[in-house]
């Protein structure tokens, strides 16, 4: 059989590992030892999730977070963007910046981090993610127990934080506050983001 991939035809010998998932789906270590594999590739429900190219918006947001919460991060906390975290075996998505222990430092070969190490996870609304950025990732999370979760979305350009905080009765998110020009907050430490900086960048 032969598969047409980017006009050159190709027999199934000769694909990637990764292009054809085996019949339970790949695990969180797959990750790892796939060759070839995409930069930034998740792992949600066992299938592969491939990232598009980041507009603009998107960029600029992980550098203005990841900064804004590196100068007031505690000293036994850690910052990191674009960090794949095992959330379950058949669960390695990628938030766009988290806030982790830093007790759970493994390194400069690390590749992941797992839930429990994480205080905070972020994820930037991208349009070809907007489903899972809104709904499946923020649910996996929630279960995973993560106990702080910001939601950033683009309108016309200008950022909106949603701030939720894990109610670990429902093992759910409860939104705790929007913001649209600064982020104050003293919860899971105290934190003063300028958004309006964007615009600066």
């Amino acid at each position: 059989m032969k598969v047409q991939v980017r006009s050159e035809t190709m027999t199934n010998s000769e694909l990637p590992d990764w292009l054809i998932p085996p019949p339970e789906g790949f695990h969180a270590e797959d990750l790892d030892h796939l060759p070839d594999l995409p930069p930034h590739t998740e792992l949600i429900d066992g299938s592969l999730v491939l990232v598009s190219p980041q507009k603009d918006f998107h960029t600029l947001m992980l550098y203005l977070l990841e900064n804004g919460l590196r100068r007031t991060v505690p000293a036994d906390l850690r910052v990191r963007r674009e960090m794949s975290v095992v959330l379950g075996p058949r669960q390695r998505p990628e938030p766009d910046v988290i806030v982790f222990h830093a007790r759970a430092l493994r390194g400069p070969d690390a590749t992941a981090y797992q839930a429990e190490d994480l205080v905070l996870a972020v994820e930037v609304v991208s349009p070809e993610s907007e489903e899972r950025d809104r709904k499946r990732k923020p649910l996996l999370y929630a279960e995973a127990g993560i106990p702080h979760f910001w939601l950033v979305e683009s309108s016309e350009g200008r950022p909106a934080v949603n701030v939720y905080e894990l109610d670990r009765t429902t093992h759910s998110y409860v939104l705790s506050g929007s913001h649209q020009e600064r982020v104050r907050l003293t919860m899971p430490f105290d934190i003063d983001i300028d958004l309006t900086e964007i615009d600066r960048l």
